[in-house]
């Protein structure tokens, strides 16, 4: 089993080796990607089973012990959200085999996309497994040069701005997080997680807030938290469809990740969970009011990604068993959820030639079924029941009900008008891109890969992975009693952090 804890790293990053020394060869390319995609996804539903029956599944690498040596871990929450990522990456991954191309389908891409695309993945796969706070910075680092190549290639001059802005942040975030690692260091003497939440304790109580707060700010800027979300909705809609649909669906959520696992295992401080529920307040406020004012349809479902951030800060702020399972179902949905609604507005602006919402009409009549895979997950993210949405909302109401203080009140409150401003946001796109008169599709160079769907022409690939991840938000939703009491252990085990420092460091340190 710990050799499989290796695999969600090592596979992605042999493949982009080998994909790069077959950089002539595209169609060995895709057979090297989707194997080892779907690999993982099978490796990492093993580990979802395993750490929920029989515990973590802990490797100190090179044989050194804790804490001086490189540990990897999956708990239920890192399993969990390794496999939902893996379904995700492998689904863009058919995605863009199908697109081949950098915006509205027309230009073939280049043979770099796959090699950075599973370097990517390795680098998501090692921030949830990562056991030390330095190899956090590492995974980070990794997904970063990976998508510096993703959303600058086939460059304009729009997107060169775009990429300048997202590279100048993303340093700047590197540079903080360093400087963190630095100063823990300093105070503690270690980085290993489960030591630190140990050794954490024993600082003066200023010196534990001035860290905490530092850490929150290193990582929602990552996650984009408001203020520190301005980059998101400025880089993110200009790269092509199946990147932004990666982008949204799992590089905030590693944000949010780290933000969970360092807030309960290290830096717990009440300061610091009521700046958290002022925060994820801000949050759901500004996103929501940010995407019923955007023309750009990328640019409308970033600033609703940065909205439901907040929904998982408003989990983690409370500090309960309840409220930090709410927080890991949201993430769990909104992963699928955002990815899918990526990608089905690749599908439109494929077929329309144009984000502006101004210029699109009558998709529904040319295409139901792009209609039907943009319905679900619209519905599901504005969290109408039955949907996963629904579920998780409810979840982090009752843990606002619950926890009955003045901030709990006002975050839920902030929750249910966000609710009701991503409906009105979705709507707008349902009225202006779907309904209204049927106009010309725009012209295919290459309209061979093209299946016919209702009235007009779909890409197979492209509706077929579209299809798997509305798919997947339904599974979610089906599976709601299971993956409920799941995130409910997870989040126990989170608070209490006991199992995990037992598993991690030496017998008698934990």
């Amino acid at each position: 089993m710990t050799v499989l804890l290796t695999l969600p790293v090592l596979l992605p990053l042999l493949g982009a080796a080998l994909s790069l020394m077959l950089g002539r060869r595209p169609d060995f390319q895709r057979v090297i990607g989707l194997t080892v995609l779907s690999g993982v996804v099978v490796i990492t539903a093993v580990l979802v089973y395993h750490t929920d029956t029989e515990g973590p599944v802990v490797l100190q690498l090179g044989g050194y012990a804790a804490p001086f040596g490189i540990t990897l871990i999956a708990d239920r929450l890192a399993s969990l959200l390794l496999l939902v990522s893996a379904v995700v990456t492998l689904a863009v991954l058919v995605f863009s085999i199908g697109q081949r191309v950098t915006d509205y389908g027309r230009e073939t891409a280049s043979t770099t996309f796959q090699p950075a695309y599973l370097v990517l993945c390795a680098g998501v796969s090692l921030a949830y497994i990562t056991g030390d706070l330095f190899n956090l910075f590492v995974a980070f680092e990794i997904m970063l040069s990976a998508s510096y190549v993703l959303i600058t290639r086939r460059t304009t001059a729009r997107r060169v701005r775009a990429g300048m802005t997202y590279v100048i942040v993303s340093l700047t975030s590197s540079l903080l997080f360093i400087t963190l690692v630095a100063l823990v260091y300093a105070a503690t003497g270690t980085v290993n997680l489960a030591a630190l939440s140990l050794e954490f304790r024993e600082l003066a109580p200023g010196v534990q807030t001035s860290l905490a707060l530092l850490a929150t700010v290193v990582f929602g800027i990552k996650a984009a938290l408001v203020p520190l979300h301005f980059w998101l909705p400025d880089s993110y809609p200009t790269a092509p469809a199946p990147i932004t649909a990666v982008f949204a669906g799992l590089l905030t959520k590693v944000g949010v990740y780290a933000l969970i696992r360092i807030h309960t295992l290290v830096f717990q401080s009440d300061t610091v969970w009521n700046v958290l529920l002022v925060v994820s307040i801000v949050t759901m406020i500004v996103g929501a009011l940010g995407a019923i004012a955007q023309e750009d349809i990328n640019r409308l479902l970033s600033f609703l990604l940065v909205s439901h951030i907040g929904f998982m800060l408003f989990g983690l702020g409370m500090a309960t068993v309840i409220g930090l399972s709410g927080a890991i179902l949201y993430v769990v949905h909104h992963i699928t959820v955002q990815a899918a609604l990526f990608l089905v507005s690749g599908l439109v602006t494929r077929r329309t030639g144009t984000v502006s919402l101004r210029e699109m009409s009558g998709v529904a009549k040319s295409a139901p079924l792009v209609a039907v895979l943009f319905a679900v997950p619209a519905l599901n993210l504005a969290g109408i029941p039955p949907f996963s949405g629904f579920i998780a909302k409810i979840t982090l109401f009752r843990a606002g009900a619950e926890s009955a203080t003045v901030w709990a009140y006002a975050a839920t409150a902030a929750a249910v008008l966000t609710s009701f401003l991503t409906l009105y946001a979705v709507t707008r796109i349902w009225v202006s891109a779907f309904w209204g008169a049927e106009r010309e599709p725009f012209p295919d160079a290459d309209p061979s890969d093209e299946v016919t769907v209702g009235t007009g022409l779909t890409n197979r690939p492209m509706v077929f992975a579209t299809s798997v991840l509305v798919l997947t938000g339904i599974v979610i939703s089906l599976a709601a009693g299971p993956l409920s009491a799941m995130s409910e252990r997870a989040a126990d085990d989170l608070l209490g952090g006991e199992q995990y420092r037992s598993v991690v460091l030496p017998q008698g340190e934990g």
